[in-house]
Parts: C-alpha cells; sequence; structure tokens
C-alpha cells in the first residue's frame, strides 16, 4: 500500500475540508491566456510539492512515534496541505476550455478531479461526517448477551477457523447489526458529497469517481462489465467447486443444490476472499512438502535479508539499488520501546530518492510475498521521480497496486530454487494447488470489488434510495458473487454495505478490481518480452533485464499519459484484458471443471 499524492482519486478527494472561497468561485475579469496557465501551474506545482514534502515527513513520524502531539502535527501539515490542493483545484477551473498544450491540459484536469465546498460550513461539516463515519465503523462492537464484546478481528477470526454453522452466523450477524447506527450519517454524507462533485462540475461523486480514469463516466462503466463478463466463466467454476465442498461440510439444509449461497460460509466477513476456506477446498494431491516459512525461520532471516531478497529481485531485472537512505531510514522491525503502526506501507517523502518502508517483518512466506509487493510502489516512486509534481502518481490507481503484485507472481518454484530458498521444484502435479489457493484470493475478490462501486455509483446517482440500500446490496451480491443474506433482512433501516470499512470510510475500490487485472496482463507481457513459452503461472521474470527495461519505461511514465498508453508501453496493448487471468488460471479451469462433472453425477445417482 503506497503513502502518495493522489492525485488523481483519493488525497483530492480529501480536499473537501480544503479552504477557498465563494469569491474565487467567481468568473474572472479577464479573459486568462496559455502563459498564465502555465505560471499557474508552475506556482501550483512549487507549492504543493513543498507542502506534499511536509506532510510526508510529518505523517512519517506519526506513524512511527504515535503519541497525542505527533497525531496533531501530522494533522496540522497534512490540513495545510490539502487546503492549498483544494485553492488549486478551484484555481484551475479558471483555464477549463482554453488550448493549452497536452501536459497543461492534464494537469488542469486532475487537478480539478475532487469535491470542493464554497461554504465553510459545508466544509466542515462533511469534514465532520467523515471523522464520524470513521470514527463509529473503527468502534464498532458485538456485544452477545451472554458474553463479552467483540471487536471485528475477533470475529474475524472465528468466521476464518469455525465450522461451527451457528456461530458463523452469529459473527456475521452481530458485525452486520452494527452498520445501521450510522446509516443516517452516510445518508447525509452522500448529499453532501454530491454537492460537492457538482460544484466542480460533475453529475455526482460516483460519475467524479469515474472520471478519473481518462474516459467518460459511462465508457468505465461498460468497460468494468466488460472486464467481469471476460473472467466470469472462472469464478463461475470455482463457486460451482466451492458449492459442493460446502454442501458436504454444512449439508444440504444449509448449502443449496442451486441459487444463491449464504455469505457467512466463506470465511470472510465479506466474503471477498475465500482463502480460509482451503482446508476444506483443497485438492487431494496436496502433499505441502514444502513450506517456505520453515526454510525461512531455520534459516533465521532477519527483516533486512527477507528486504534483501526482494531488492535483489528488483535489481536483477536492472533496477537500481535501494538509496543509502532507505536502509538508514526505513522501519523493519517491530520496536521493542513504542507502539507503531505495523500495517505494511511505502513512503516517497521527496521528490528525489528518499523512499521507505514501514513494515513490521517476520520471516514467514506471506511476509515474503508482502515485501516484493511493497518494493514495488517503491520502484514506481524512483521510476517516476524526474516527472512533474502532478504525473508523480501511478497511471491509474489500479496501476500502483499492480506493480508489486505483478512481481509476486514471479514468486515461483523456479524463483525460489535460483536464490536457494528451494532444493528442487516440485513436480507439475503440485500446480494445482498453488493454482486452487492463489485463485482463492485473486478470482473471488473481483465480483466483490466490482459490486461495491457499482453499488455506491447508483446510490450516489439517486437511483438506490437509502430504503433500498439493503434491497440493491443483496441483488447485486445474487447476480454477481451467487451469495444471500444469511439471516433475514432488515428492511429500510438496513445498512449491510456499510459493513465493510471502504463504504463508511468512502474510498473507492475499483482500483482493487483493476489491479487484479492489470497484474496478470503485466506478468504475461513481461513473460512474453523475456521469451518465455510455457505456462503462464509458472514463469518467473528474474534475472530477465529485457523484461525489465520494457517495465521500468512504463513506470517512468507515471500519470504522464492516459493510462492506455502506459499500458501499451508494456503490454502493447491499450485495453485491460481479462484473458491474461484466465490464461494464469487456465489449467485450474480445466481441473474445477472435471471435478464438477464428477459431482454432478453423484448427486444424481
Amino acid at each position: 500500500m503506497p503513502v502518495t499524492p493522489k492525485i488523481i482519486s483519493t488525497l483530492l478527494a480529501a480536499t473537501a475540508m480544503a479552504a477557498a472561497s465563494a469569491t474565487v468561485l467567481a468568473a474572472p475579469v479577464a479573459k486568462p491566456t496559455a502563459a498564465e496557465a502555465d505560471r499557474f501551474l508552475a506556482d501550483t506545482e512549487a507549492k504543493l510539492n513543498k507542502l506534499n514534502n511536509e506532510q510526508a515527513r510529518a505523517a512519517w513520524v506519526g506513524s512511527n512515534f504515535i503519541t497525542d502531539d505527533t497525531e496533531g502535527i501530522a494533522a496540522y501539515f497534512a490540513e495545510r496541505f490539502l487546503a492549498a490542493s483544494g485553492e488549486a483545484a478551484i484555481g484551475a477551473r479558471r483555464f477549463n476550455g482554453m488550448k493549452l498544450s497536452p501536459e497543461a491540459a492534464r494537469k488542469i484536469m486532475l487537478l480539478q478531479q475532487t469535491v470542493v465546498f464554497a461554504d465553510p460550513k459545508e466544509r466542515e461539516q462533511y469534514a465532520t461526517l467523515q471523522a464520524a463515519l470513521n470514527g463509529a465503523y473503527g468502534k464498532a462492537k458485538y456485544c452477545p448477551q451472554n458474553g463479552d464484546c467483540m471487536a471485528l478481528g475477533e470475529m474475524e477470526k472465528v468466521l476464518a477457523t469455525s465450522h461451527d454453522e451457528a456461530k458463523l452466523k452469529e459473527m456475521w450477524s452481530g458485525w452486520h447489526a452494527q452498520s445501521p447506527a450510522y446509516k443516517d450519517k452516510y445518508v447525509e454524507y452522500v448529499a453532501l458529497s454530491n454537492k460537492g462533485a457538482k460544484q466542480m462540475g460533475f453529475a455526482d461523486t460516483g460519475a467524479m469517481w469515474r472520471s478519473q480514469y481518462d474516459m467518460p463516466p459511462e465508457a468505465f462503466s461498460a468497460e468494468m462489465e466488460r472486464l467481469w463478463q471476460q473472467v466470469k466463466p472462472l469464478y463461475d467454476s470455482l463457486h460451482t467447486y466451492t458449492r459442493y465442498k460446502l454442501r458436504a461440510t454444512y449439508g444440504p439444509d444449509v448449502v443449496p443444490l442451486t441459487g444463491p449461497i449464504p455469505s457467512h460460509l466463506f470465511g470472510n466477513m465479506w466474503s471477498q476472499t475465500w482463502t480460509n476456506l482451503y482446508p476444506i477446498l483443497k485438492p487431494s494431491t496436496d502433499t505441502k512438502s514444502y513450506d517456505l516459512t520453515k526454510v525461512l525461520e531455520e534459516r533465521k532471516t532477519d527483516a533486512k535479508q527477507m528486504t534483501k531478497y526482494a531488492e535483489g529481485f528488483y535489481t536483477s531485472l536492472g533496477m537500481q539499488k535501494l538509496p543509502a537512505t532507505f536502509w538508514e531510514r526505513s522501519l523493519l522491525t517491530k520496536p521493542r520501546d513504542r507502539d507503531v503502526v505495523c500495517h505494511a506501507s511505502a513512503w516517497p517523502l521527496n521528490e528525489k530518492d528518499d523512499v521507505r518502508i514501514k513494515m513490521c517483518i517476520t520471516p514467514t512466506a506471506e511476509d515474503f510475498t508482502v515485501i516484493h509487493h511493497e518494493l514495488g510502489h517503491v520502484y514506481y516512486f524512483l521510476a517516476y521521480t524526474k516527472q512533474p509534481f502532478l504525473f508523480r502518481n501511478g497511471a491509474n490507481d489500479g496501476f500502483h497496486e499492480a506493480i508489486g503484485d505483478t512481481v509476486a507472481l514471479s514468486i515461483t518454484p523456479a524463483y525460489l530454487k535460483q536464490i536457494g530458498l528451494m532444493d528442487q521444484e516440485p513436480d507439475v502435479s503440485a500446480d494445482i494447488p498453488q493454482l486452487l489457493e492463489r485463485a482463492l484470493s485473486k478470482v473471488t475478490i473481483l465480483p466483490f470489488a466490482y459490486t461495491v462501486d457499482k453499488w455506491r455509483w447508483d446510490v450516489y446517482s439517486g437511483k438506490t434510495k437509502p430504503a433500498d440500500y439493503d434491497k440493491s446490496w443483496w441483488q447485486l451480491r445474487e447476480q454477481y458473487m451467487g451469495m444471500k443474506r444469511p439471516v433475514a433482512g432488515s428492511g429500510a433501516t438496513g445498512f449491510d454495505a456499510g459493513a465493510k470499512y471502504h463504504v463508511a470510510a468512502d474510498v473507492p475500490y475499483s482500483r482493487y478490481f483493476l489491479a487484479d487485472m492489470l497484474q496478470f496482463q503485466f506478468h504475461r507481457a513481461l513473460c512474453r518480452e523475456a521469451g518465455y513459452t510455457g505456462p503462464l503461472n509458472r514463469c518467473s521474470v528474474y534475472g530477465n533485464a529485457k523484461a525489465g527495461a520494457k517495465f521500468q519505461q512504463m513506470l517512468a511514465m507515471g500519470a504522464s499519459k492516459p493510462w492506455p498508453e502506459a499500458l501499451k508501453a508494456i503490454s502493447g496493448e491499450d485495453k485491460i484484458d481479462g484473458n491474461a487471468l484466465l490464461e494464469y488460471f487456465a489449467p485450474l479451469k480445466v481441473w474445477l471443471d472435471q471435478q464438477n462433472a464428477a459431482f454432478a453425477a453423484a448427486e444424481k445417482k
């Protein structure tokens, strides 16, 4: 997860809190010139760059030395940056419709992709509602009649490990009963957010979000549906296989032979990933003879060496070594003397080479993958550092997450053998267990990620009224995920969507759908560039400078061009293609269909 100036998405969306006045919105007396636009952009970028560096340093201290004082300092510098961003967004409107250079026109467009309020009272109200929704979600707990109150994390552990259907239903229902308490605030927030989006020329907030992808909002909606339809057959096969296994586990009275499956049975509070179901779903051929965590532990691999492994992957592609300051200033292990935010994140602290990681690394297979992912953000930062401030970002918000995930797809047995962490590559028979386990996160997230924002687009447009929040939510869940609510709904007062953090906190979710698609397309493109011709799931581009050069070419573009041009630079394709994901999981699809045919035949007997 990067900490970066999200000009295209969430960072400027927060500038609704920024200071601006109604007089600034007034039409200028004199018609502006292209030269004025260039001066405006030069001054704006210089100011935002300085303020962003300051707020990044304050945020770093706030996350690594958690006290009331550092929290206040971080908030102060963040507010200064957001205030300047809001002023710039309004100021940029003066140059709309002018004939500008392509670079200037793109910067003017990027500055305005936000909600802004002319009325200070509305800005304050918006900020208050944001804080209240975040606080309500964070404080929510389920308090059973006989027992101690449970926080979300405790309930998630039950869902992940228990096979007691009644207990799973209790945990699911207990958490989803919390969100109606802040539904009214969300309704108020939606109306206010729409008002701010309209002041910047957008039909509503959802349209503003969809406008951040270098295409009209309607075209982006159609593109998401097109991509989903491409990969839907693979999801359907996985869903059918999972149905049979869950039916065998919980019985036909709980899991029907046809129709939607109760959503509390998938090992996750939102059924967005099903990795916790792997013990139920795993093939009989999965012997798990190799354990990367065990190897790392036996070798006493420390946090720095874990990071060195990841750095070695990127340098093997021809990329630079990490700056000395990275090793001096990053936080790689949890300190013993203070609290820190351990959630893994990557940080650019200036426009040069002050890049850092904040992560409490342990010698596990999971953290081995995560550190490869996080360095993807770091190398993206380093690649586009020479771009102007407004272009120092991912080509779209899905690109940043996809970079490290692309590299993680190259963590294959061949790669582990090359770096000395595996003695011998397993036989091809081991591919199905590995592919199934990966599909339980990479494939299952797709319909969830899509429906979260599809639901919100309808909410922001007014198509879905507050009384129909749950009705719309579960119609989409059934249509795209094949799931249903495990218990009777709460009708017009329901707010099950709000039980997901990204809804309560108003964080766009399409980025995760796009990142999941893009990483397989990037992987396929790099494997082709490397001359690889075997099964895509077995490809690793480790050590291939030719693939690395192609990768670096795209990374260096940042957000300077529309994202289709960045995609074309690495793949030769200007459209996202779900076929790359299908090709990667092709052996699994064949296996799933064989298993499903056998299960269906057995059901008929």
